[in-house]
């Protein structure tokens, strides 16, 4: 299986716009991170999984002696004036304390009624949780719900519809699906973001024609005229072997987008055939996991440009921008 991106998206030439050279703590790996607009700034809230170097993770998985398995995750922040340009925090800003939580990840960031929700993954000792926390200054953070194992890659949409929150997510099922991986994409809403139902299927894994196994959410939608554009993941299981910090890692990940319907956003009015971004570049073939594309932010600028934010190789954190025109164009009729 193989794709190229389109030529009207453009990877930003100083890639990667945020990596752990940058963070001014303990890091390791800085990847799939939220980004959104908030008083006046850009603001990036990011994956930090930290405690384990690329020869600790060699050795690991080969069996080598010295080899660990140490890593922890943290979110932290970072700031920006022009989307390009970050400045970290000085410290982590986001975990979570409890007997039952190992750790939390993967942040996706909305800003809503003046505040900025962020949906984030839990692992916990009994099951994968999808959270939803809002704040207003980045330093407290108040927890609205937890779903029931297991579900993830929640990302909330940036306006009510029809007087309730919304929210794209991807629950985990493997017995009802027939084992392995085939997982898809559900719409549900809130009227508080505490109490979740609704829900509906909005596109399955077979739908993909990109995707031989799971697909689930990306960056958080973004109103158009046309619809509301929002990205997802898909993931290609291939028989050769990728380049990969550890053996036996056989799993493209690349990007797709869609268009749904304004008014009724279980409805999805147009696709993309094959990828927005498919990974091509050295840091995004290369890493701790090679072949991996997994947007978590987009922003429309008043331009008409749009900048899709994007771990690579689940290690750096990168940067594609396109023109909406485009990206509307690319999403065909369905």
């Amino acid at each position: 299986m193989q794709y190229t991106t389109p030529s009207f998206l453009k990877r930003y030439e100083g890639n990667p716009v945020l990596s752990a050279k940058d963070i001014p703590y303990d890091a390791s790996l800085i990847f799939n991170a939220g980004v959104t607009r908030y008083q006046g700034k850009y603001v990036m809230a990011f994956r930090n999984d930290y405690g384990s170097t690329e020869q600790d993770w060699r050795n690991y998985f080969s069996g080598k002696p010295g080899g660990k398995n140490t890593f922890k995750t943290s979110i932290g922040i970072a700031f920006s004036d022009d989307g390009i340009h970050w400045t970290p925090g000085p410290k982590p800003v986001f975990t979570l304390e409890d007997d039952d939580i190992i750790r939390a990840y993967d942040p996706r960031l909305t800003a809503i009624d003046g505040r900025i929700v962020m949906c984030f993954a839990v692992d916990t000792r009994h099951g994968l949780r999808g959270g939803i926390a809002v704040t207003e200054d980045f330093e407290k953070f108040e927890i609205m719900s937890l779903s029931s194992p297991d579900n993830r890659n929640m990302v909330l949409f940036p306006e009510k519809i029809g007087g309730k929150y919304v929210r794209l997510e991807r629950p985990l099922p493997i017995y009802s699906r027939g084992g392995g991986e085939h997982f898809d994409i559900w719409y549900s809403d809130s009227p508080d973001l505490r109490y979740w139902g609704g829900n509906h299927l909005l596109l399955g894994a077979e739908q993909v024609p990109f995707a031989n196994a799971k697909i689930g959410p990306a960056a958080p939608p973004v109103k158009t005229p046309k619809g509301w554009l929002t990205t997802f993941h898909a993931v290609a299981i291939v028989p050769q072997e990728l380049p990969s910090w550890h053996p036996d890692w056989h799993k493209i990940y690349s990007a797709g987008i869609m268009l749904l319907d304004l008014d009724n956003p279980t409805k999805i009015i147009g696709m993309g055939k094959t990828p927005l971004i498919w990974p091509e570049t050295p840091y995004e073939k290369i890493g701790f996991r090679g072949s991996v594309i997994f947007p978590g932010g987009m922003i429309l600028e008043d331009s008409g440009e749009v900048k899709i934010y994007y771990g690579a190789a689940d290690t750096v954190e990168c940067l594609a921008s396109a023109d909406l025109n485009d990206l509307l164009a690319f999403c065909e009729p369905v």
